[in-house]
């Protein structure tokens, strides 16, 4: 059972009509597995699906308690849709949520249950369900099922599971719910030469509990034997998830097996089992080389699927198994899939998924050898108008929405995640949409998040970023840094990603309509190498400047590049003084080294122009030869970084360098520093810079825009009380997310309007999500 291609689907209508059995498989077009950028605001038109709000994990934990590591993987909710409940493991607990109005959500207190908690289904308004790991290793495997009642938050009972649990579902009718029991394999242990290969005693298999009344206490326990099924370990079952329909019947996956299984609930006969099969992948990235590229093959790629979701199809009540094919041992076919009951395959996205991510941004490079953006979870809701599949990306930390069809699923749009999304939840009465994060970086950095999506009429606010096709596939881009209005253009403006890619790269943004669009990219070339771009700027004769900031070794130094807008190539590289090297060379401090150039605009002069190029932070060096030329002069600040920073003056016609100084603002509560991230040159001549903490989410509390005008800078010093402050914050909280650190470009156009873009880091240590504002007339911010 093998797919190739983007994406093949069986039409589902002449499934229903004719089943499967020899109907040929039809390639399914690929303006369907995703938007091209022609057709995507068209396509979305009416609801879509909006972001309302993001809860953080941490507000259910004592204010005492901020340092601890708490999560949400997976989420349930009480059949009113008014209360969430989550798993979290770290903590040993589950966490309430109270979305009785869905863009406040109220943390409601946790509760301890006495192990790991590893999944959770809640049963009618009363009862949570919650599976629980007490095992002491892979071969002493325990857990229980531990009952809480959801009014007093206290526990109603336990059920001995005898071994480790993995997923839960109830039924629909309330009558059974079906824990999968899966006794995980030891990913160290070498079996026939594989690592973490099967099988490992014991085997997993699925449990059954009967549920009869109000009291667990009478409710029953049944087991059904998983071993001798799969191709693959057969001796040891490695069930992952389950769902359940109306009709009773759970579908478990077997990871690992790669293998999925049919069982009645009812009877706890095996209705039917089959192998997932395997995807030969085209237009992949299948190299870890710091440069994306849709250019590789993957064959025989097992889809050894991990969530599982019955979709009901048609009005004959047919259903249709989709799986998300994230892999574990051997395969991870970085896609999804629907199944008919019997094993045939009726749908696979192929790589679609993968040019999905690229083209919104949201692509792991990092993650190219191993399972590319990962899909892990699925889910399916009928909404008021239509149907939909959702499919969780964890590495990529996004959501692909799908129309489901008759003639198969159509991509509808794209929605950011929280960081590492393990669970969705589609609350269809209430036209909600829930998705939970298992990262977490406490104290103050990214913080695990659930986040809510509510249906909703109106065009889509994300993304306001993504990329056009080139030769077939979307351009790639990340990890957007400085930025520049092209001069003499009113809707176009260039951009750098940093040097989280191993290439530089220029891309070039088109902004007459929403969302932007990435429509070309240029590498940079040639030079000595080893860039990382944070900062853009066009010349007089078209040439470009680009701000590449240096580590605090100087291994790689803080250079301006002049480069050829046609070819890329280099054609001149500026250091910094010698003098300052020497410096910099011999300083003991190097806490701030590292923070150097990162933005760079034109001043210009009466005989030509010079470079302005602004420094993230201040430096103090440490040898007395040097205290006149380092930043120190306006003091310290709590945590013993200078209070002020400069900006660099550039001629590049007497290749001479000067600087102004910058009084910083006051460091924030919470923050580590305050520094620049960019400057750019406004219409009449003012200039505005990006001043910001490096916090995220509720511990961010400065990210501004700088108004200054040149005359400041006479006396050799830009003040706080010269400039004028624009509060980005509220920009940024209007996207309902947890919020940036880092908006790090900036460019106006020559018709005022002023845009920002953040860094996504390119989706490492942080969600992929980048928003691309608006702002609007650059004189009225100001």
């Amino acid at each position: 059972m093998q797919m190739h291609a983007r994406g093949l689907s069986l039409s589902l209508a002449t499934m229903l009509i004719v089943g499967t059995v020899g109907v040929s498989q039809t390639a399914f077009s690929s303006d369907a597995l995703r938007l091209t950028v022609q057709d995507l605001w068209w396509r979305q038109a009416g609801s879509s699906f909006q972001r309302v709000a993001t809860f953080a994990n941490y507000q259910n934990l004592n204010p005492t308690d901020i340092g601890e590591e708490t999560v949400s993987e997976i989420v349930a909710a009480t059949k009113d849709g008014m209360t969430l409940v989550y798993t979290d493991s770290p903590g040993e607990s589950i966490g309430f949520v109270d979305i009785t109005d869905p863009a406040n959500p109220v943390a409601a207190g946790r509760v301890a249950v006495g192990g790991e908690p590893t999944s959770v289904d809640i049963l009618g308004n009363e009862l949570a369900l919650v599976a629980v790991n007490t095992s002491e290793d892979y071969v002493n495997t325990s857990g229980k099922l531990v009952v809480v009642a959801i009014a007093t938050r206290t526990i109603a009972g336990e059920i001995d599971l005898a071994g480790q649990p993995d997923s839960i579902k109830i039924s629909p009718d309330g009558s059974y719910a079906a824990v999968v029991i899966e006794n995980e394999r030891d990913e160290d242990i070498e079996v026939a030469g594989i690592e973490g290969g099967l099988p490992q005693d014991p085997p997993g298999y699925l449990a059954i509990v009967d549920i009869d009344g109000a009291d667990p206490a009478g409710w029953g326990l049944r087991t059904v034997d998983l071993t001798g099924l799969a191709s693959y370990g057969s001796s040891d079952p490695e069930p992952e998830f389950v769902d359940v329909n109306e009709k009773n019947q759970a579908v478990v996956s077997l990871q690992e097996n790669n293998h999925l299984v049919v069982v009645d609930l009812v009877d706890g006969r095996i209705v039917n089992d089959f192998d997932a099969g395997t995807v030969t992948l085209n237009g992949i990235d299948a190299t870890e080389d710091g440069v994306i590229s849709l250019s590789e093959s993957l064959s025989h790629v097992a889809r050894e699927p991990d969530a599982v979701a019955w979709v009901p199809i048609g009005r004959r009540g047919a259903h249709l198994i989709a799986t998300a094919n994230e892999g574990d041992l051997f395969g991870g076919s970085r896609g999804f899939s629907l199944f008919d009951r019997f094993g045939h395959v009726l749908f696979d996205s192929g790589s679609s998924l993968e040019e999905l991510a690229v083209q919104h941004g949201h692509y792991p490079e990092n993650r190219s050898e191993n399972k590319g953006s990962e899909p892990e979870a699925i889910e399916y809701g009928r909404f008021d108008d239509g149907s939909y599949l959702f499919v969780g990306s964890e590495r990529g930390s996004f959501i692909a929405v799908y129309d489901v069809k008759l003639a198969g699923p159509r991509f509808k749009q794209l929605l950011p995640a929280p960081q590492g999304p393990e669970g969705l939840l589609a609350i269809p009465a209430r036209g909600l949409l829930i998705a939970s994060g298992e990262e977490d970086d406490p104290s103050y950095g990214v913080r695990s998040s659930i986040m809510i999506y509510r249906l909703e009429d109106g065009e889509p606010t994300y993304p306001q970023i993504i990329s056009d096709d080139l030769e077939g596939t979307p351009i790639p881009w990340s990890a957007l840094s400085g930025m520049v209005a092209v001069p003499g253009e009113r809707n176009t403006l260039l951009a750098v990603w940093d040097s989280y890619y191993s290439e530089s790269r220029i891309v070039t943004i088109e902004v007459s309509d929403k969302p932007a669009v990435i429509t070309d990219a240029l590498t940079i070339r040639g030079g000595s190498g080893d860039y990382d771009p944070e900062g853009i700027a066009v010349a007089p004769d078209d040439t470009l400047w680009i701000a590449s900031e240096g580590n605090a070794d100087d291994s790689r130094p803080n250079r301006l590049l002049q480069v050829d807008p046609a070819s890329g190539e280099v054609l001149r590289e500026v250091g910094l003084p010698e003098e300052i090297l020497a410096c910099r060379a011999a300083s003991e401090n190097r806490s701030t080294l590292g923070s150097g150039f990162e933005g760079v605009a034109l001043l210009p002069v009466r005989d030509g122009y010079k470079l302005l190029v602004a420094q993230q932070r201040g430096w103090d060096y440490t040898t007395s030869e040097c205290e006149d030329l380092d930043d120190d002069a306006g003091g310290l600040n709590a945590n013993g970084d200078p209070n002020r920073t400069r900006i660099w003056v550039y001629d590049p016609t007497a290749n001479t360098w000067g600087h102004i100084g910058w009084e910083l603002a006051d460091l924030p509560e919470h923050a580590s520093w305050v520094g620049l991230s960019e400057i750019a040159r406004a219409p009449g001549g003012a200039y505005v810079l990006i001043e910001r903490d490096n916090r995220t989410g509720d511990f961010a509390e400065l990210k501004t825009l700088v108004k200054v005008r040149a005359l400041n800078a006479l006396n050799g010093l830009i003040s706080n009380d010269e400039k004028r402050v624009y509060d980005l914050i509220p920009a940024l909280e209007s996207t309902s997310g947890w919020i940036t650190d880092k908006p790090e470009g900036l460019a106006i156009t020559r018709d005022g309007r002023t845009f920002v873009v953040t860094d996504n880091d390119g989706v490492e240590d942080w969600s992929g999500e980048t928003w691309f504002l608006d702002l609007g007339r650059f004189w009225r911010l100001f």
